[in-house]
């Protein structure tokens, strides 16, 4: 059987947990779910700089040790580091999902997309940023998070999750990447949007969304974090899509990874 590899990736102060309510339904789907823990987020070296570079480079060496090619799945943050992955090896990446991810133009951040979208800084979770050490990282206060990222979950999950986020590094949050049509472009999309965001209100999504066209949709009536809050309609949206993208061919070029290629 061929490979039907999904490889998760979360967002900035997350960690594989974010994907704990997904993996079990992946499975259970006949898929084979890999979680990543992106460097940058919860410890680090105090002497070390990661940026966007090293993050997709930790994914490249996930997805080298897998049987065959993968969909990524990108919430919030985690859209950013999928699509420079797809850029770099489109030959080993099946599909590409966005969970109200930034699947952002190339060389553009997410302030950059607000600017663009009309919507007045600072948008969702910034406001309430707390720096960490001499501001090189930032956290999220806990009753910001289950208001803003988790508000549609039950209050227990919100309440967990949000005592579950980590400090951030910003040179490993605050991305752009850099794609071009001839690569990333020739990679099946989808965009799960969730209009009840508050982080990246659906207004960003939407923009993202017109400005790189191409992608199916799937709208999802809820928070940040559908895998808490609408689990059974994500699990929907990514077992449909992996489906469809894995029961196709593409044409397949030499894959090189960095960001020389």
């Amino acid at each position: 059987m061929s490979p039907r590899n999904i490889v998760l990736i979360h967002g900035a102060w997350a960690g594989g947990w974010v994907w704990d309510r997904v993996f079990g339904p992946l499975k259970a789907a006949g898929f084979d779910p890999v979680v990543v823990e992106l460097p940058g987020s919860g410890s680090w070296n105090p002497d070390d700089v990661i940026d966007l570079a090293d993050v997709a480079e930790h994914v490249v060496s996930v997805m080298e040790s897998l049987d065959g090619p993968a969909i990524l799945v990108g919430h919030s943050g985690g859209g950013i580091v999928a699509s420079q992955v797809a850029e770099w090896i489109p030959s080993q990446v099946t599909g590409l999902v966005y969970v109200a991810g930034m699947m952002l133009p190339s060389q553009m951040d997410f302030g950059m997309l607000c600017a663009e979208a009309g919507l007045e800084s600072p948008v969702g979770i910034s406001r309430w940023l707390v720096p960490v050490g001499e501001g090189e990282a930032t956290a999220v206060p806990p009753e910001a998070a289950a208001a803003v990222f988790f508000h549609e979950a039950p209050v227990a999950d919100a309440i967990g999750a949000a005592r579950m986020l980590v400090p951030q590094l910003e040179s490993a949050r605050l991305m752009a990447a850099d794609w071009t049509e001839e690569r990333f472009g020739t990679v099946p999309r989808l965009y799960v949007e969730c209009t009840l965001d508050r982080t990246v209100p659906i207004e960003a999504q939407r923009a993202m969304q017109r400005l790189v066209p191409g992608a199916q949709m799937v709208s999802l009536g809820t928070d940040h974090a559908p895998q808490l809050s609408a689990l059974p309609e994500l699990i929907d949206a990514i077992t449909e899509f992996a489906q469809q993208v894995f029961s196709r061919t593409r044409p397949l070029e030499p894959a090189e990874a960095g960001p020389s290629s």
